[in-house]
């Protein structure tokens, strides 16, 4: 046999022409399969590609380097494809290359394409790879190959090939040279072999996404019979994740776009599967969709290899909290979200004192579930949109984010250095810590993640350095007001025990008599240092330091104490408002337990007290505020609604919440003339809440003019400067004997 010339850049018409079918598989699912076996080498509209294009053009190499898609377009191509070495090992190879070649697709062994020519064509295959390498033309070969077994006769084949624009490699193209029905009924007889025994999974759906055809292996993979997955649609075999991935690029198939994603399959026992899903469009003659082929590769070992070094890269093996990396890049994100949305956020930087001599005297093992706990305890601190990280040893960070103002984050420092105080249960053993914790806030403090995490860092050692067991600011402003607070809080401990609060008097005067029978007691703090302080100077403080029930026992106890002594000196009923916050509402309900057997023991009437309540707390944690209200019912207590007006609140609101009083806001009386609408919607309030069976309260009048509009109204009550200031005891109950004069206008 004359050994045929290598080289020449005209290529010649395939010697077979890509099967037609594969008659004999499974019958039920290969009705389109003629698509099956020149998909590879069909473009979207479904154009055949000769053998010279199965060579690669240029652009065709260029477009598929970017693609990334040479085992998803060629694997079922007829041909055998290969991607080459300069030296001829095989880097790449199709389902019918290895085939005719007897490797494994991998080539784990490294072999070499030129270990299969035969001998006496050597010369030839190597001018050929010399010419592939040499200019851009497609080259052919006509030459004799065997499987690498010595003394093999051969087969005739047809090599193409084309240089890798990569330059790193080249493209062989290798068809059988046979006849056109004998290439027919070895591709056929071939790829039945192939499909069947493929180690991948190969899966046809329709155009209504629904399978048509499984292979042995993909059935395998998903733990079905073939049967069984026939007809089901793709998303039956997903979890929802999958089913919106899928959902979302069938449109990109029917467009002809090629496709490959990671999809967690769920097998016949639940058991999740994940794999790469490549996908072709099949199109008809007139470029109708037809559906997809899918290659389905099990990626679930390499998944769970590439999650745990995610995992380990990450996360905090002892405590699973996100560690100093991932800390660094949540911080850098977070900064850049705070600046488009104008935010502000803080760092805390928590560091656990005394740590080491728990960690010496009880064991690693037990400095180890401390640092557990305390992972736990300061999460129970944060909200779950904040970030905590374990920065090493026994460093903790805290990102708050997302704050509008920054008076939270006290609120929170303060209860990790609490929770962390705290004594930990060690398996028999007690370790005890304190937290030293640093604050920096951005923008204020630092524009940069890092110059951020630095400045938080050296708060917190101003922490340890004033004492420990406390937070610092690092912005010396912010430092100065936490300090104050801080004194505010202290001095407010003992305020009780020396009697510094007092309280003072507001009379509300009756509307149609004149007389007073009420009164609104109003709390004042003797500062030793800062003078008489009114509520708004520290109230909240003594919300944050968990004083306000304690203080508001005080003021229940002492205003039934001048009720009593009222009614007394009186001869009749008289009634005193005491102001309650939302602290208090929300706190702990044991202040208000003894209550009623106070007021008993006086010999008091329980609604000889009301309540005030703020409009704002009936829409904030209702449920609570309804159970405590109604519990002041059942003392007996009556409910006022203060403020009415300036928040949300309906008139449906005052029947839930079993209210007797409404007290109008001031912003309304203020404004009052005769032709104004603040008096039309006095009015309107007015008539409805009697309709209701409430009394009204007008707050904030200053004036004879709206004194007047009031009564006219019908308003049943008043209270403000033209009647009288707040009052000491002495000085209300001798205005109450004597009575107040009605303003004239």
């Amino acid at each position: 046999m004359q050994a045929p010339t290598a080289g020449g850049a005209e290529a010649a018409p395939a010697a077979g022409a890509p099967p037609g079918g594969l008659a004999g598989l499974h019958a039920p699912a290969w009705h389109a399969l003629p698509a099956l076996a020149s998909l590879a080498v069909q473009p979207a509209g479904g154009a055949q590609l000769g053998a010279d294009e199965l060579a690669l053009s240029p652009e065709r190499l260029r477009y598929e380097q970017e693609q990334g898609y040479f085992n998803d377009i060629y694997l079922l191509a007829p041909v055998g494809y290969f991607v080459l070495a300069f030296d001829t090992t095989v880097l790449q190879m199709n389902l019918v290359g290895a085939d005719l070649l007897g490797l494994p697709r991998n080539n784990p062994a490294r072999v070499k394409f030129r270990h299969f020519v035969a001998p006496r064509f050597m010369a030839d295959f190597d001018a050929f790879v010399q010419s592939a390498l040499n200019t851009s033309a497609v080259q052919r070969c006509d030459l004799q190959m065997t499987r690498g077994r010595p003394g093999e006769q051969g087969y005739p084949v047809t090599l193409r090939a084309s240089a890798d624009g990569s330059g790193q490699a080249f493209r062989v193209v290798l068809e059988l040279a046979e006849g056109k029905l004998a290439a027919l009924e070895h591709s056929e007889e071939r790829f039945r072999r192939i499909v069947h025994s493929a180690d991948e999974g190969i899966w046809e759906i329709d155009a209504q996404s629904r399978t048509s055809f499984v292979n042995p292996k993909m059935a395998s993979m998903l733990g079905y019979a073939i049967e069984d997955m026939v007809d089901r649609p793709l998303m039956a075999f997903m979890d929802d994740e999958g089913r919106a991935i899928l959902e979302r690029n069938i449109a990109q198939r029917q467009q002809g776009l090629r496709e490959r994603h990671e999809f967690k399959f769920l097998r016949s026992d639940g058991a999740p599967l994940w794999a790469t899903l490549a996908t072709n469009p099949i199109f008809d003659a007139e470029g109708g969709y037809l559906g997809a082929l899918a290659l389905v590769t099990d990626i679930s070992e390499r998944k769970q290899s590439s999650d745990l070094i995610w995992q380990q890269a990450n996360f905090d093996a002892l405590t699973a909290l996100p560690n100093r990396h991932m800390f660094q890049d949540r911080l850098g994100q977070e900064i850049k979200k705070a600046r488009r949305e104008g935010m502000q956020l803080a760092l805390l930087f928590i560091d656990l004192d005394q740590f080491k001599q728990v960690n010496d005297s009880l064991g690693h093992d037990k400095g180890d579930a401390l640092l557990v706990q305390a992972a736990a305890r300061i999460a129970g601190c944060v909200r779950a949109s904040d970030t905590l990280a374990r920065l090493g040893g026994d460093e903790f960070t805290v990102i708050l984010a997302g704050l509008e103002q920054l008076a939270s984050v006290e609120r929170v420092a303060q209860e990790i250095v609490r929770a962390l105080g705290e004594p930990f249960e060690l398996d028999g053993d007690s370790g005890v810590v304190s937290a030293s914790v640093g604050i920096a806030c951005y923008p204020a403090d630092a524009q940069a993640p890092q110059e951020l995490l630095k400045h938080a860092d050296q708060a917190m050692y101003a922490a340890k350095q004033a004492g420990r067991s406390r937070y610092h600011y690092f912005t010396q402003d912010l430092q100065l007001a936490a300090q104050q607070r801080q004194r505010l809080a202290a001095d407010l401990r003992g305020a009780l025990a020396a009697a510094q609060f007092e309280l003072v008097y507001q009379p509300i005067v009756n509307l149609a008599s004149g007389a007073i029978e009420r009164a609104e007691a109003l709390l004042r703090w003797r500062h030793p240092q800062r003078g008489l302080l009114q509520p708004d100077a520290f109230i909240a403080q003594a919300e944050h330091s968990g004083l306000m029930g304690e203080i508001g026992d005080w003021v229940f106890r002492r205003a039934a104490d001048q009720a009593r002594q009222w009614q007394d000196q009186l001869g009749r009923p008289f009634q005193i408002s005491v102001n309650q916050s939302p602290g208090q509402l929300r706190g702990d309900p044991g202040w208000s337990e003894g209550w009623p057997a106070y007021v008993a023991a006086l010999q008091l009437a329980p609604r000889s007290i009301v309540i005030d309540v703020t409009e704002g707390i009936l829409l904030d944690g209702a449920a609570e505020v309804l159970r405590r209200l109604r519990s002041y019912r059942a003392m007996g207590l009556q409910v006022a609604l203060d403020d009415f007006g300036t928040g949300y609140a309906s008139l449906t609101h005052l029947k839930k919440f079993d209210i007797d009083f409404l007290k109008l806001d001031r912003v309304f009386v203020q404004d009052m003339a005769g032709d104004s609408g603040d008096l039309a919607l006095c009015e309107a309030i007015i008539v409805m809440a009697h309709k209701l069976g409430l009394k009204v309260v007008a707050e904030g009048v200053e004036t004879a003019a709206q004194h007047a509009l009031l009564v006219q109204a019908g308003c049943d009550y008043a209270q403000g400067y033209v009647f009288a200031h707040a009052l000491a005891p002495d000085a209300l109950i001798a205005l109450a004997r004597r009575g107040t004069a009605l303003p004239e206008r």
